[in-house]
Formats: C-alpha cells, sequence, structure tokens
C-alpha cells in the first residue's frame, strides 16, 4: 500500500486562480492550500474558498484552508523611478506618509514609534542593508551600509526591533474577522515574537466564534530567543518555519537548526509542522527541480516534518501542477528508503488520550499491524497519534467537518467524515478493505472511547482482522 505521509501545501495565486487548476493539485497531491492575504481582496478569497471546497468534494478527500494574515510586513511607498541606486555611506530618512523626494524614502509603517538608534533595518530581502542613526516623529534617520538599489513597495526587516507585542495590524485585524466568517480551517500568524502573540489572535478568534487552528509562523530573531520557542510551540496548534525573512532576520546558516528544532518541538507537543520558502524554487521556471531542492525536502520528511509548503511555485510559478507531483515523488520514494527519524520523543501527557494512543502506535507496530484507525472528535487523539511518527496510515474518523479538513495536513493520517457511533472506526475500516485501500486480510488498531463523540474520551484499543 502506497501512502504519502507528509502532506503538501501549496499556495493559490495567479497561476492557480481557476477551479480546474485547484482541482488537478488535489489530484496530484495537495493535501491544503495556502491563501496569502498580503494579496488580493476579499472577494478573491471567497471565490477561492468555494472552488477549493467543490474540488475537495469532487475528489473525495479533506483538503485544509490557511488563511496566512500580513502581519507587520513593513515595506517601501511607491519610488519615483523603477530602481533607486544607493551606495555605501549614504544616509536616508524613512518618512511615514510622505512621497519620494530625493534621499526621503517612504515607507508604510511609523517606524520612529519602534526602532532605537543602533538598531539594524534590512531593506529588499537584505540586499540592502542599514544602520539606524537618527529618529525624529514620522522618520528614521539610515546609514547604508553597502551598495544596491531599492524599488517600490519592497520589504524591510528588523532583527533588533521590540514591537512590544504589537504585531497584529488593523489590517489583520479586518482580515480575521473576514476569515472568522468564512470557511478557514487555520490562520497563520506572521512575524510573531512571543506566546502572547498567539494567546492576543486566539482571544480575537473566540470572540468571533472562529473554530480555526493557529499556526505560528517563526521568522523574527524574539520567535528563536531561548525558551521564548518552546512557549510558542506551546501556545500554538502548529507552527510554520517561514525561512524567508528568518533567514534576513538571524542568518542563512541559523536556519537549518532552527528548522529541525521546530520540527523536534512539534512532535514533543503533538503540534503541525510546517518548513516552507523555495523548497522548489527553481520550479517556478522550471519544468525540473535543482538536486538540492530535492535533498531539502527530503530531508524535511526524514526529520519527519507533518508538511512541506510551496510558496511561489504554485502560486506564480509556470509549472504548478508538475512542481506538486515532483514533490510528491520525492516524498514517496524517501519515505520509502529512508525511515523516518523523529527528532524528540512526545512528551508524557498524564491523560487517557496521551497514552491510549502511545500505546496504539507501539501495538502497531508489533503487530505489524496496516493501519491505526482512531476516533476522534476535535483531532487530539490522531495528533497525538502522529507525534509518534508511525509508519503505519492514520485513519481518521470524526464527525466534525473542520477537524476533518484540519487534519489532512497531519503527519501519516487520512481523515473520513462520519456520523459518531460506537462501530464508526470499525466499520469505516472494513470499507477501505472492500475498497482496496488495505489489503486483505488487514490487522487494524482501533483507538476510541466507549461514549462516541464526547470530547476527551479516547480510552479504549482494540486490535481487529479484516477477511
Amino acid at each position: 500500500m502506497t501512502f504519502k505521509r507528509a502532506k503538501i501545501l501549496a499556495t493559490v495565486g495567479p497561476a492557480t486562480n481557476n477551479y480546474e487548476a485547484i482541482e488537478s493539485l488535489i489530484r496530484a497531491g495537495v493535501n491544503g492550500f495556502r491563501l496569502n492575504f498580503s494579496h488580493g481582496t476579499n472577494d478573491e478569497r471567497a471565490q477561492q474558498i468555494t472552488w477549493i471546497r467543490q474540488a475537495s468534494e469532487s475528489v473525495g478527500k479533506p483538503v485544509a484552508i490557511l488563511q496566512d494574515i500580513q502581519g507587520p510586513k513593513i515595506r517601501l511607498g511607491e519610488l519615483n523611478e523603477h530602481e533607486v541606486p544607493v551606495r555605501t555611506g549614504d544616509e536616508l530618512n524613512l518618512a511615514f506618509g510622505v512621497p519620494h523626494e530625493g534621499s526621503t524614502i517612504p515607507v508604510q509603517y511609523d517606524l520612529s514609534k519602534k526602532v532605537k538608534d543602533g538598531e539594524r533595518l534590512y531593506i529588499f530581502d537584505g540586499k540592502v542593508r542599514t544602520t539606524v542613526i537618527g529618529i525624529e516623529p514620522g522618520v528614521v534617520r539610515v546609514r547604508v551600509e553597502n551598495d544596491g538599489i531599492l524599488m517600490s513597495r519592497k520589504g524591510l526587516n528588523l532583527p533588533d526591533t521590540d514591537f512590544g507585542g504589537d504585531i497584529l495590524t488593523e489590517k489583520d485585524y479586518r482580515d480575521l474577522e473576514y476569515g472568522a466568517n468564512q470557511d478557514i480551517d487555520y490562520v497563520a500568524l506572521s512575524f510573531i515574537q512571543s506566546a502572547h502573540d498567539v494567546e492576543t489572535a486566539r482571544g480575537f478568534l473566540g470572540e468571533h466564534g472562529s473554530t480555526a487552528q493557529i499556526v505560528a509562523k517563526i521568522e523574527t530573531k524574539a520567535a528563536i530567543e531561548p525558551g521564548e520557542l518552546e512557549r510558542i510551540v506551546e501556545a500554538s496548534d502548529g507552527v510554520m518555519v517561514a525561512r524567508g525573512d528568518l533567514a534576513v532576520e538571524v542568518g542563512a546558516e541559523i536556519v537549518p537548526i532552527v528548522q529541525r528544532q521546530i520540527i523536534g518541538l512539534c512532535q514533543k507537543y503533538a503540534k503541525l509542522s510546517i518548513v516552507a520558502t523555495q523548497m522548489m524554487a527553481s520550479m517556478v521556471d522550471n519544468p525540473e527541480p535543482t538536486r538540492a531542492e530535492v535533498s531539502d525536502v527530503a530531508n524535511a520528511v526524514i526529520v519527519g516534518a507533518d508538511c512541506v509548503m510551496l510558496s511561489d511555485e504554485t502560486a506564480n510559478g509556470k509549472y504548478p501542477l508538475e512542481t506538486v507531483q515532483s514533490m510528491k515523488r520525492t516524498i514517496m520514494y524517501t519515505q520509502e528508503n529512508a525511515p523516518v527519524r523523529p527528532l524528540e520523543v512526545p512528551r508524557n501527557l498524564e491523560t487517557h488520550s496521551a497514552a491510549i494512543s502511545a500505546a496504539a502506535v507501539v501495538l502497531a507496530k508489533q503487530l505489524h499491524a496496516d493501519a491505526i484507525v482512531a476516533e476522534t472528535k476535535t483531532g487530539a487523539t490522531a495528533a497525538h497519534i502522529a507525534a509518534h511518527r508511525p509508519s503505519r496510515p492514520i485513519i481518521s474518523v470524526t464527525s466534525v467537518p473542520r477537524v476533518a479538513q484540519q487534519l489532512a495536513l497531519l503527519y501519516a493520517n487520512k481523515s473520513f467524515l462520519r456520523p459518531d457511533g460506537e462501530r464508526a472506526g470499525l466499520e469505516l475500516a472494513k470499507k477501505l478493505a472492500q475498497d482496496g485501500f488495505l489489503d486483505k486480510p488487514s490487522t487494524v488498531v482501533l483507538v476510541s472511547g466507549r461514549q462516541p463523540g464526547l470530547v476527551g474520551a479516547t480510552d479504549t484499543i482494540r486490535v481487529r482482522t479484516l477477511e
């Protein structure tokens, strides 16, 4: 039985902004879609959500939708020329709310309220490095440290600046409120600096009736400070290694180590881990990936990442379908030929669900079971099982559509929507055997509760052979 354990998250953009493209990506192996709220309109998002749900139903598998909010992504304003050259030693005035004139460069955020003298300020993905040398109301004066060019709307990174918990902008709150009324499964928080940022967003979502889970994007220096990273993982439902801005903020050489730390902590706390940015970037323009990109994906699979993500490759690339197909081939070959080696052992939680889940994984391995079938109301039981990175499929049975969609990104998980019932898991396993997903005879380990549908009541393990 072939089964893709690491999942694929793809970004919807101009290259895939139609129903046919979305359905073809799902059939090729996509398990979830990222909607980048830094661009586009709410009407466009509503249409994309409709297409994704229609395609998911047509293909017959739950698909997750992730709303990626912009966060305090600080950008330059509009410049008078396409390219503005700068030289080492130049002094620039980064001014809020004014037009470009000479050395006065417009920015879309009042930096004077946040930065301090001597702090680093990087422009255009770090291509132009500057240092803050003066601050006035609405204006930050910087000294350029290298030759380069500036272009309109290019991003700024401030690795030394403390935003003081103020990472959710007015636009973010509007987008969160919009998403709370849409069919959104996950919300990704950009540029978070602390676990408090996660808790603030969770409170806002709860007030607006959202059942979306929160993914913390790790892309700031503050977020990887000793102790804070673990607190962020604990506070979140999942974590994304946002390697682009993180590399600019802390140095590219640090990112691979942070990536391993995050994946390990997510395994420890049974949280979703997503590896993102430039996984197959060359396929924006080329029909084949580089060997380095294939190795990048394979290494993420080997250490047990739940999910690998595509950004520009499917949003703006020339070969979105080929990119997904190539990523799936890499995942499949890697998992069949290199055993997944979890980086952390799940912590010993004193709950029935966690203990039963751990025992089920051991039992399935000892019996060479073909699958672990988990009846779950919230998805927690499936997450606890997945944290152990079993080599067997996790067949999750839930009566909650949101949970089925959220579990679509979970390691080794295949989720099914079924009514609660004492035999829901067993009946599904029998059907999967009849349909050929499971071989006959098959041995399955069933994890359930004696009170179907009751949250936190997982307390039973059964072993069944399907003839």
